[in-house]
């Protein structure tokens, strides 16, 4: 069944607590559809009154908040070895080359890979644990996560809902074209992303194996 198919079957406080719940688990450090569960609510939303958009919105950021603050703890508690666990369980997610990839986006940007890590899978789960893994000062990650997770999660969620609402308005007054076309147009654009990420990734991954092979420029003899 799909994902939309299914929240349509349950009642809208049980949808606010998924989204909330699933979207805190991810920021927390586990990998989970966060972002595929609040599209297909926030699409849910535009064609039910009965699923706010605003309260939607909301309990995603809490949830996208809460998460990142209790994985920023227990990063900080852990430390690398915490690290090195995640990747024997999830290598796919946490391995070397991840690990590696985001630290160097957190020693160059800082906040700014907090906050703009929410737009991206791979830092959107590493943020919370990593910067307390860094010992990032928690009042510089705390502003960057909650200005990222109320962008991210409230600016979804309102985007989402305006497609809907215009698509299902381009379906009374045309036809199923107007709908296929708002769909791809979200759909594109989310690939669009996502590639641009996943070629980041690979370009740094690329850069560290070559690194690694060469090994460090020999030492002139006699210095």
């Amino acid at each position: 069944m799909h994902v939309q198919e299914w929240l349509d079957t349950i009642p809208a406080v049980a949808i606010y607590a998924l989204v909330a719940g699933v979207i805190g688990l991810e920021s927390l450090g586990i990998p989970l559809p966060g972002e595929i569960v609040l599209v297909s609510a926030a699409l849910l939303s535009s064609q039910h009154g009965d699923v706010n958009p605003l309260v939607l919105g909301v309990c995603a950021t809490a949830g996208a908040v809460i998460g990142d603050s209790i994985g920023y703890a227990i990063g900080r508690k852990g430390g690398r070895p915490l690290l090195a666990k995640l990747g024997a369980k999830f290598p796919r997610h946490f391995g070397p080359a991840h690990v590696a990839t985001a630290e160097r986006s957190f020693e160059k940007w800082g906040m700014w890979a907090v906050f703009f890590g929410r737009f991206i899978a791979l830092l959107r789960i590493f943020a919370g644990p990593l910067a307390g893994v860094l010992h990032m000062p928690y009042w510089k990650f705390f502003i960057a996560n909650f200005l990222g997770g109320v962008v991210w999660a409230g600016g979804t969620t309102a985007v989402i809902y305006y497609i809907g609402v215009v698509a299902e308005d381009w379906l009374k007054r045309f036809s199923y074209v107007g709908l296929g076309a708002a769909v791809l147009i979200g759909i594109a654009s989310m690939l669009i992303v996502k590639r641009k990420a996943a070629k980041a990734a690979a370009k740094a991954e690329a850069a560290e194996a070559a690194e690694a092979e060469t090994g460090p420029e020999p030492v002139p003899a006699g210095e």
